[in-house]
């Protein structure tokens, strides 16, 4: 199926290049290949773009190429001009774009889906061991001068082998995480909009959970693994995590907005839990610093997807689809409206 709009039969009929305007500093490698290709504007010290420069950028380009960092809804895609015929987000998540409004303008979403699947399942269960193995206290325990030598009742933690990992949300991160659990012995239950086939499980060894307040009980650890949206906010309310086993763990490596932040702090500062590891945040960049002074908490800024190989590939995606969209052609990685 062919997506030709006027704006790209013109550019094809006289040979110029789009205009692509990239509203953070990405991977020089992919910067160099933009430049060789289109008409680029880049942003060279990373600097987040405001609203104001955001739909300025929208109504002086064919194809805007922004990232999670920035929020794109209805009242900036209809403050557009009729030359954005794309928006090529440099990533997997589209929560921050208004799909409904740009399908009703005619502009086009694209995504980067899969090329961080295995980066964030990597961090996830980075944050998992850390967790149950209180290595962030351990930390803390050298860097202040506090270690005093090794002692047989030190920051015991514990083992992974036998331990119930319930993971929320079953997609490609979710499923790369039981991969990798299962090597390290743990129990895998998850509980998932839509069942997995048979034969997919039994591949993974996990195990589905029609109930959601059951396997949020039942969970030694409870890793997040769902979109941000409407359904999922506060998905882990005060109420969910009331009835998590006392000392188990909450793991987030998808976004803040899942979990009630208040709630997940009062339960930690009450030793309810056993800890929480963190790579997202409700309010990012600023993070709630009751979370950075609990010890039981490992915190880190966001870089599930921080890996070179991760980064190369999602912009390559991310060009990909602007030369697909120019030749007059869908777009590989074209986001449908509720696919998101």
């Amino acid at each position: 199926m062919t997506v030709v709009t006027e704006s790209s039969l013109a550019r094809r009929r006289s040979g110029d290049r789009p205009r692509v305007i990239v509203t953070r500093r990405l991977l020089a490698a992919t910067e160099q290949r933009m430049s060789e290709l289109f008409d680029v504007v880049l942003n060279p010290d990373d600097r987040p773009m405001d609203r104001d420069a955001i739909v300025a950028a929208m109504r002086d380009c064919d194809v805007l190429v922004p990232t999670v960092t920035d929020r794109i809804d209805a009242e900036a895609i209809a403050a557009a001009g009729d030359r954005l015929g794309l928006i090529a987000n440099f990533g997997a998540g589209t929560e921050h774009i208004d799909l409904h409004a740009a399908r009703e303008r005619k502009i086009i979403v694209t995504n980067t889906p899969g090329v961080f699947t295995d980066d964030t399942a990597d961090m996830t269960l980075a944050l998992i061991i850390s967790v149950m193995r209180r290595f962030a206290e351990g930390v803390r325990l050298l860097h202040t001068g506090q270690w005093t030598g090794w002692a047989p009742s030190m920051l015991l933690g514990q083992r992974l082998g036998g331990k119930r990992l319930a993971i929320l949300g079953m997609g490609r991160i979710g499923q790369a995480v039981a991969h990798r659990a299962r090597a390290f012995g743990m129990e895998v239950v998850y509980h998932n909009r839509h069942r997995l086939p048979a034969a997919l499980e039994n591949m993974l060894g996990a195990r589905y959970e029609p109930d959601l307040e059951t396997l949020v009980a039942e969970a030694d650890v409870l890793s997040l693994h769902c979109p941000a949206g409407p359904e999922t906010h506060h998905i882990l309310d005060a109420a969910r995590l009331a009835r998590m086993k006392p000392g188990a763990c909450v793991i987030n490596t998808a976004r803040g907005e899942l979990i009630d932040e208040e709630a997940l702090i009062a339960a930690l500062a009450a030793g309810r839990l056993g800890g929480a590891g963190l790579d997202v945040y409700v309010h990012e960049p600023a993070v709630d610093p009751r979370l950075l002074e609990l010890p039981s908490v490992v915190a880190m800024p966001h870089l599930g997807s921080a890996t070179v190989e991760g980064r190369e590939a999602s912009g390559e995606r991310v060009i990909a689809n602007i030369r697909f969209w120019i030749d007059g052609h869908r777009p590989p990685d074209q986001v449908l409206e509720g696919w998101a």
